[in-house]
């Protein structure tokens, strides 16, 4: 894919799409491009996590304790990494052949420094997302053990 369909990939993406498009630039500019085959393994249920992944292309399959969920072009995969040392809460799988954008931790603090007022607006943002995500699982669990 080219840079400039990286970059519209990630403007379409919640959370980054209120980023500038120089923010945006630098992010497809230096995120690196994970390829994977249908049925790979992206991460693990418990794995250190670091980074963060855009799917530019194709599907990833998210599953917890018997709980899937599957994303497609333009999600937001481990958001919660971007800002803090974590452990991953599920095992993403691709479902299809799939193109992803790896964001590291230290490329998102980049940011923070280059344009100081994206902290601001993220936060907010990113605590409402990260809630939403747990609750949904949640939510699922419960239904599975109904």
């Amino acid at each position: 894919m080219a840079l400039e369909d990286d970059i519209r990939t990630l403007g379409e993406t919640p959370m980054l799409d209120q980023l500038g498009r120089d923010a945006q630039r630098l992010i497809a500019f230096s995120a690196e491009r994970v390829r994977l085959a249908k049925g790979d393994v992206l991460f693990r249920e418990g794995d250190r996590a670091d980074s963060a992944y855009v799917v530019a292309a194709g599907a990833v399959t998210l599953s917890r304790k018997g709980a899937e969920k599957r994303v497609g072009r333009g999600a937001l995969i481990g958001e919660l990494a971007l800002i803090d040392d974590v452990l991953r809460p599920a095992t993403a799988t691709a479902a299809e052949p799939t193109e992803l954008l790896k964001i590291a931790r230290g490329l998102f603090r980049r940011l923070f420094d280059e344009y100081p007022d994206l902290a601001r607006s993220l936060h907010g943002r990113l605590a409402a997302r990260v809630q939403a995500n747990i609750d949904e699982l949640k939510s699922l669990e419960a239904r599975l053990r109904r």
